[in-house]
């Protein structure tokens, strides 16, 4: 499927870009999907108390031709996708609903950014990677968490690969970058200032620039050649990052998988000489 055939995730994604006016609409949307099918232009504008054009704009907006067009996709959508079964943490939740809402909200991650994890951009992303003499990850919180996770894995398969989780070592390693390098910005919002100074940074020094986010038409997937997109939702109670963390752990595990097999006798080569070093470590411990 598109990105446009999923209306929901779309929506979502774009959401941060819209106008006050289209943030009401969408919220309407996003609120009520299942009426929002049945409803004329007209009955959607005035819940949403603007006008029929900005409706008109909104879908267009969107990437969609008109409102007939946006609706008919978004029953399609709501058709295939069932009402959740959790909501969101409450504070008053005893532990066994906490885990059931916690673990569906990361399965609904994992499912949502399947969907919005395009193929083919993954193929580029992983192509400039196989090739790339330099592999930069950029990331700062739960993210940075991501990035050392990334230069754990790619390392292992011989590849030179560095995390970089300190705003200053960022953007200085950044500009040293050349035209085959690879540099990746990891943010949920988007707008993390700090790596989106890194990713331009490392564009103006010629490398492919790669952006892992939540937002298509955030200021950081302006700053990349390839954005991988994922799709999950936090709120106060998971401020942490906890299900967009799983989103982005998966999405380096499927770059990851990928690249290795660009290379499959090489890459098996270093798994084995690195598994060989660290298991003579323990033996020599065992013995000292």
């Amino acid at each position: 499927m598109t990105q446009l055939a999923n209306t929901l995730l779309h929506l979502r994604s774009t959401y941060p870009t819209l106008r006050p006016a289209e943030r009401r609409v969408a919220q309407q949307i996003l609120e009520n999907p299942s009426e929002v099918v049945h409803l004329s232009i007209t009955e959607l504008a005035t819940r949403s108390e603007v006008s029929d054009a900005t409706v008109v704009k909104f879908c267009k907006r969107l990437g969609y031709k008109g409102f007939q067009e946006f609706k008919i996709l978004l029953a399609q959508d709501v058709a295939v996708q069932p009402e959740p079964i959790y909501g969101e943490v409450e504070p008053d939740n005893d532990i066994h609903t906490i885990k059931e809402k916690i673990f569906q909200a990361n399965v609904t991650a994992l499912q949502d950014t399947a969907k919005v994890l395009d193929a083919q951009v993954l193929k580029s992303a992983v192509e400039a990677m196989a090739r790339a003499r330099e592999i930069h990850f950029y990331g700062l919180g739960a993210s940075g968490i991501v990035a050392l996770d990334a230069e754990q894995k790619f390392s292992r398969i011989g590849l030179r690969a560095s995390a970089f989780v300190d705003a200053h070592m960022q953007i200085t390693r950044a500009v040293l970058l050349k035209p085959q390098d690879v540099a990746i910005g990891i943010s949920y919002s988007g707008e993390t200032l700090e790596i989106v100074e890194a990713l331009e940074a490392a564009r103006e020094a010629g490398a492919i620039t790669i952006a892992i986010t939540n937002f298509s038409s955030s200021t950081v997937a302006q700053q990349a050649d390839f954005v991988l997109l994922t799709s999950s939702q936090e709120n106060i109670f998971r401020s942490g990052a906890i299900s967009s963390r799983i989103a982005q752990l998966s999405t380096i595990d499927t770059l990851f998988i990928a690249v290795a097999l660009v290379d499959y006798n090489r890459s098996q080569e270093s798994i084995e000489k690195t598994r060989e070093i660290l298991s003579q470590r323990n033996l020599d411990r065992l013995k000292a």
